[in-house]
């Protein structure tokens, strides 16, 4: 982790947002598109929509619109809206602080609720693992494990738990940068030793 932490000092999400339930939103929206894409949708998004309860205002129909070129825009539609309606109704509108409320929330599971409570509130319950991290932990011999949940819990176990927001950032960093999936640059790694 110290390695990585000097190659990418910057390293932070590449989601734009200004808060929790932006994040949230954002996060959704993620799930089989890149962090440009859904940063090109939620631009106009978050201007039009600014609360859970102006999401479940809005027709499906004209959501999906807004949302259609991240892709899976009615699975994404149904997730935002049941998860708008579920935090008026059971968390006075805002985004909940535990692993167990987030996973609640339609379309919220491990990998969501990790980044929004990591990197809103700053609580570490445990590791984001995307395909960077995950293709990268097979690399570099940290798991050899097929599923996110099942890596997840080999990097808890080699992360120090102070670094469990910060790790799937630094992974992220060095997955675009130097360890891509077709062509790795390894003689340019500073993990690889």
């Amino acid at each position: 982790t110290r390695r990585l932490k000097r190659a990418y000092p910057d390293a932070k999400t590449a989601l734009n947002h200004t808060n929790a339930f932006e994040l949230l939103i954002a996060t959704i929206l993620s799930a089989q598109s890149t962090d440009e894409r859904v940063n090109i949708v939620t631009a106009d998004l978050f201007r039009k929509y600014r609360k859970p309860d102006d999401y479940l205002k809005v027709p499906a129909h004209e959501l999906e619109q807004d949302i259609h070129s991240t892709g899976f825009f009615r699975n994404k539609t149904k997730s935002i809206q049941g998860t708008s309606k579920l935090l008026l109704e059971k968390f006075g509108g805002q985004v909940p602080h535990t692993m167990d409320e987030m996973l609640e929330l339609p379309g919220v599971a491990r990998k969501t609720a990790n980044v929004v409570l990591g990197n809103a509130f700053g609580i570490k319950a445990g590791v984001v693992v995307d395909t960077h991290v995950m293709r990268l932990s097979h690399r570099l011999n940290f798991s050899q494990e097929k599923t996110a949940e099942k890596i997840e819990r080999d990097l808890i176990k080699l992360v120090p738990r102070k670094d469990w927001v910060i790790f799937p950032h630094l992974m992220i960093y060095h997955g675009r940068q130097i360890c891509k999936a077709r062509s790795p640059l390894c003689a340019e790694c500073v993990v690889e030793k």
